[in-house]
C-alpha cells in the first residue's frame, strides 16, 4: 500500500516495522520505494514519539533497542488489524497491486522454485514486491506469521504447528550424493553399515524446534552419523563433496539439480527414510485474503517445477 493510498495514515509504523526488520535507514528507503531523507525524516518522528533512539550504532550496524523491538511487534498486529480492515471485501487484482509479500523459506529448495516465483511475480504482479527471506534458528516463524511479518513459511520438519494452516508443495524421496569417484558410488555399495560410518556433511538446523526427515529417522533408529562437515547453507553442500569421502543426505530433486551441474553422483539411501514433504504454512488470519490465496497458488504451481516427470501428470 502506497503512503497516497493509505486512509489511516500508517506509514510511521509501517516504517518502523521496516526499519525493524532491516535495522538499515537506506535498505528500508529501498524497500518502501522512499528517499533515504524521508527515512531519516520519519526515524527522527518515531524516536520524538516513543522518547528512545529505536536504533543504536554498534560497531558497524544498526542494533534496535528493547523499546523498538517491543513497539514494532505491536505495530505489525495492529498493521495486520487495519489492512484487513481495508481489504476486507475488495477484489485482488495482481496486475494492478502494489503489495509487499515476504516468504520465509531455508534454502533446501532447488533454485527452479523460487525462480518460477519471481517469474510470475514478474508477468502476473508486476508492480508488486517480493521479499524472500532465511529461516535461522533464532527467527521465531510462528510469531511472524502471526504478528503479520511474513505471510508464508515454507517448511519440511515432520511435525508442523497444528494450528497454522498447511499445504504441500513436493512430497520427495530421501537420497544420497556423493562424489563421483567415490568408491561407494557404484550401485548398492553404500550399505547401512557404510552409511553410519561414512563421514558426512551436513547444513546447520534452520530452526532449534524441529528436527528434520533424516535426524528423526535415525535417533528413531536410535544410531547416528558422524556430521563431519557442517555447512551454513544447504545449497552450498554439494559443492563440497568432489574430490572428497564425505556424503550428503537429502531430497531427490535437490540433489538431481546439482548432480547436473557438479562431478557427482546419487545413490538410493540405504535407510529407508520417510518421504521428505515440502509445504507453505499460513496463519489463519490470512485464509481467506484474496491477495493470498493468489501467493499461495503461485508457491504452489512453483512447486510443480520440483515434481519428478511422472508425477507432474497426476
Amino acid at each position: 500500500m502506497s503512503r497516497a493510498d493509505d486512509p489511516f495514515e500508517t506509514y510511521l509504523l509501517r516504517v518502523l516495522c521496516a526499519l525493524m526488520a532491516d535495522q538499515s535507514v537506506s535498505r528500508t528507503a529501498i524497500r518502501m520505494n522512499q528517499s533515504q531523507p524521508a527515512i531519516s525524516a520519519a526515524l527522527k518522528r518515531l524516536r520524538e514519539i516513543f522518547g528512545d533512539p529505536l536504533l543504536v550504532r554498534d560497531k558497524n550496524t544498526m542494533v534496535p533497542t528493547p523499546r523498538a523491538l517491543a513497539a514494532a511487534a505491536q505495530a505489525r498486529a495492529a498493521l495486520a488489524l487495519i489492512d484487513g480492515l481495508v481489504s476486507s471485501g475488495e477484489s485482488f487484482d495482481p496486475a494492478t497491486t502494489e503489495q509487499a509479500f515476504t516468504i520465509a523459506m531455508p534454502d533446501y529448495l532447488a533454485p527452479p522454485f523460487l525462480a518460477h516465483v519471481v517469474r510470475a511475480f514478474r508477468t502476473e504482479a508486476p508492480r508488486a514486491r517480493l521479499t524472500a527471506m532465511p529461516l535461522g534458528p533464532q527467527f521465531d516463524y510462528e510469531l511472524a506469521l502471526q504478528d503479520g511479518a511474513v505471510d508464508i513459511v515454507i517448511g519440511n520438519w515432520p511435525s508442523p504447528p497444528e494450528h497454522l494452516h498447511i499445504s504441500t508443495l513436493l512430497e520427495d524421496e530421501v537420497v544420497c550424493i556423493l562424489a563421483r569417484e567415490h568408491p561407494w558410488a557404484a550401485e548398492g555399495a553404500l550399505t547401512v553399515e557404510r552409511y553410519l560410518q561414512a563421514a558426512h556433511v551436513v547444513p546447520m538446523p534452520y530452526s532449534i524446534d524441529q528436527r528434520g526427515v533424516v535426524e528423526s529417522g535415525l535417533n528413531t533408529m536410535r544410531v547416528g552419523r558422524d556430521r563431519r562437515v557442517e555447512c551454513p547453507y544447504f545449497s552450498l553442500a554439494p559443492s563440497l563433496l568432489p574430490g572428497t569421502d564425505l556424503i550428503m543426505t537429502t531430497s531427490r530433486h535437490f540433489a538431481q539439480y546439482h548432480a547436473e551441474r557438479l562431478d557427482v553422483a546419487i545413490v538410493p539411501s540405504p535407510i529407508p527414510f520417510p518421504a521428505m514433504r515440502f509445504y507453505q504454512l499460513w496463519h489463519s488470519s490470512q485464509h481467506r485474503a484474496a491477495a493470498h490465496v493468489w501467493l499461495r497458488g503461485v508457491l504452489t504451481a512453483a512447486s510443480r517445477t520440483l515434481a519428478p516427470p511422472a508425477a507432474r501428470l497426476h
